[in-house]
């Protein structure tokens, strides 16, 4: 039996780059041609020059905020906001409405989300029973993974959520290998399973999303018997990143294209530093380029010691709006990001607002190679200019800020 479920996820990493780029210019001629929403966002950009990495940075980045208020703007005539070029009827398997809410068209592909590669590398294997506890209620988490599952050629039970005492009779006469859910459920699961006597012994393995999957909860579950691994999808983009036997960060999904920008902005950091995820998906029905998640996380050096060879990210580590009210303003990571564009000597910034409700004190905190005093003072004029408050300026050596992707800290209390 294969360890890998394709000869891409095993791919020269040169190679590798080489194919998503070459992918790239097609991609963008047709959302341009096709999607009156990216016609608008990437207007006079020439597809055939978006060749590297460095001229995708270059494109703007769309924000899921963006997303909803395209189609709030164009509900009465097209309820995507421009961005599908999918249309209903055989192209269009499924619609469906996160909150907002925010609708997602579901093509006509097998295994549309591409969430089979993640199944397989949590052990889900051809022939199984899969009892999927993700919600079958209008959002598109539990097609996401029954597709997937069908892909893989498994059974699935359609659980959804809730009604806990029912689902635990499932398992006990269904027998299922393996859960498809959130690991906040499975926890309940187990845990009602042991206070009522219920036999879930045949639920060797999972894959959970949806939420933070701490090691100290992936342990609870080996302890209970359970292999449980973490998958990193959204309702948007489908799959981005799996996790694997090694259980070192998330392997990187074959058909996406992942940057980490700094917060507020498109700019990418470099590799080890966290920042917001933007995901370009390969997907011509719904074809997002540069899509930015809103969600935290950085790039790790080296392959999966599993020998999957795409790149890996530490997993999800919050969320990269971090807006803050401010004496009655509000100040959002893009403002820090202008700020910072002004003066080249400085490397990173992070703003901590702190003391009490009503008597906020706000500081920038800045690394620099410059440690003049006349920068300081230089700063904290940029700095009444672009937000209108004031605020003093603290220069640090590079490397002073922690390394948690945070452009606006607020440690005020709130007692």
């Amino acid at each position: 039996m294969s360890e890998f479920f394709d000869a891409l996820e095993t791919r020269e990493p040169h190679r590798r780059e080489t194919e998503l780029m070459a992918a790239l210019p097609s991609l963008v001629a047709h959302a341009q041609a096709h999607s009156t929403a990216f016609a608008d966002i990437l207007r006079g950009v020439d597809a055939a020059s978006v060749t590297t990495r460095a001229a995708l940075a270059r494109l703007p980045v769309t924000r899921k905020h963006e997303l909803f208020e395209r189609q709030k703007a164009q509900r009465a005539n097209d309820v995507f906001g421009g961005f599908a070029t999918t249309l209903r009827g055989p192209q269009m398997r499924r619609i469906y409405a996160s909150p907002g809410p925010i609708y997602e068209p579901e093509g006509p592909r097998a295994d549309y989300w591409r969430a089979a590669r993640a199944m397989f590398a949590a052990g889900f294997r051809q022939g199984e029973l899969a009892h999927n506890s993700f919600s079958y209620h209008m959002t598109p988490g539990a097609f996401i993974m029954e597709s997937g599952a069908h892909a893989l050629g498994c059974t699935v039970f359609p659980a959804g959520t809730g009604q806990t005492e029912q689902q635990l009779q499932t398992i006990a006469e269904l027998r299922p290998d393996a859960y498809l859910g959130t690991p906040s459920f499975l926890r309940i699961l187990v845990e009602k399973a042991i206070e009522t006597g219920s036999d879930i012994s045949s639920l060797k393995k999972g894959l959970v999303g949806g939420e933070a999957f701490p090691p100290s909860l992936r342990d609870w579950f080996s302890e209970h018997g359970m292999d449980v691994y973490q998958s990193y999808a959204t309702a948007d983009l489908g799959l981005v990143a799996y996790e694997t036997a090694s259980r070192e960060g998330l392997v990187l999904d074959e058909g996406v294209i992942v940057e980490v920008v700094r917060p507020g902005t498109g700019d990418p950091v470099p590799e080890g530093e966290v920042g917001e995820l933007v995901v370009t998906v390969l997907n011509e029905d719904y074809p997002l380029v540069r899509f930015g998640t809103g969600d935290l996380s950085a790039i790790l050096a080296g392959q999966c010691p599993t020998g999957r060879t795409n790149t890996r990210i530490k997993g999800w580590m919050g969320r990269a709006d971090q807006t803050t009210k401010i004496r009655g303003m509000f100040v959002h990571p893009s403002q820090v990001a202008e700020i910072a564009r002004r003066f080249p000597q400085v490397r990173r910034m992070r703003l901590v607002v702190s003391g009490e409700m009503a008597n906020d004190r706000m500081t920038l905190k800045v690394e620099t190679t410059e440690l003049a005093e006349g920068l300081a003072g230089a700063i904290e004029t940029v700095v009444r200019d672009v937000t209108k408050l004031r605020g003093e300026v603290e220069l640090l050596n590079p490397g002073s800020l922690p390394n948690d992707g945070k452009v606006i800290e607020d440690a005020r209390s709130y007692q």
